[in-house]
């Protein structure tokens, strides 16, 4: 599939790229620069460039070594081979190319949601190349890995159960942690979690859910890993399954608090109080 996205692969071929650009700035760990996007996206929630700043302030060692393991094994250099110069977004984009997957399959509960949402996979990769673009971005085998991780998010959606509303985001950013071990997604996950707190008061568990959500992540299988066109044509309930996907049943409970406190989904706009 041709690549028409902003995604594509301008520079050489992904399979002739260093592993590790020499420009790439390997560690970050600026928490009074995290807190200040972090406010900045309390402000305004959907001025999602701000996430992208908080994970390159607060990034670490661990999502590079995890990247470098990945792109080494026979399984990294085929998916590699195989998606250069495609647009996993494209991909996910194009439903006509999965009208053939009927329900209960993971395409058609993606699609589904996606619709519902009114998102699309290249929506996030724009805003992504809104923040940095293209051009200034090292040209290395583990810029490909990082954005297999980010156009995978809505499928770890979809996967995982957890809904758009602001602590289902915290508790899968709390479930990706585990996933990447980058410290600035598990920084907006508890503040995230902090800032729910404060804006409704609730009883509910909310740190729990936050706390399961990194529970389940670190047991399931890396997500980010899997051979993404295949697994779209799975049942969903096999591929959970197989992946070792747990249900987020604190995640639910907390929901259930909420409602029956009377909160409401525009009471979970974490943009409703200041940061702290």
């Amino acid at each position: 599939m041709a690549n028409t996205g902003p995604a594509a692969v301008t520079a050489a071929s992904i399979l002739e790229r260093p592993l590790i650009a020499e420009d790439r700035d390997v560690v970050g760990f600026r928490p009074f620069k995290a807190l200040h996007h972090f406010r900045n996206l309390v402000a305004d929630k959907e001025d999602t460039k701000q996430v992208f700043h908080i994970i390159e302030a607060l990034k670490g060692r661990k999502i590079r070594r995890q990247a470098e393991a990945f792109i080494t094994t026979p399984e990294g250099q085929r998916f590699m081979a195989r998606e250069d110069g495609v647009s996993i977004p494209d991909m996910l984009d194009n439903h006509s190319a999965w009208a053939d997957c009927g329900p209960g399959t993971v395409a058609r509960t993606y699609i589904d949601f996606m619709r519902r949402e009114g998102l699309t996979a290249n929506g996030l990769a724009d805003e992504s190349y809104e923040w940095r673009p293209l051009e200034d971005r090292p040209a290395d085998q583990i810029e490909w890995y990082l954005c297999r991780l980010r156009d995978t998010h809505d499928l770890f959606h979809v996967l995982t159960t957890y809904g758009r509303d602001a602590l289902g985001e915290a508790a899968l950013l709390g479930f990706s942690y585990e996933q990447n071990h980058n410290l600035g997604v598990k920084f907006i996950a508890y503040a995230a979690a902090r800032q729910i707190k404060k804006v409704t008061g609730t009883s509910a568990p909310i740190y729990g859910a936050i706390k399961e959500g990194r529970a389940l992540g670190k047991a399931a299988a890396k997500l980010a890993h899997m051979d993404i066109e295949a697994v779209m044509r799975d049942d969903i309930d096999a591929v959970r399954a197989r992946l070792n996907i747990g249900k987020p049943v604190i995640y639910r409970e907390c929901l259930r608090i909420l409602e029956a406190e009377g909160h409401g989904e525009e009471d979970l706009d974490i943009s409703g109080a200041k940061a702290a």
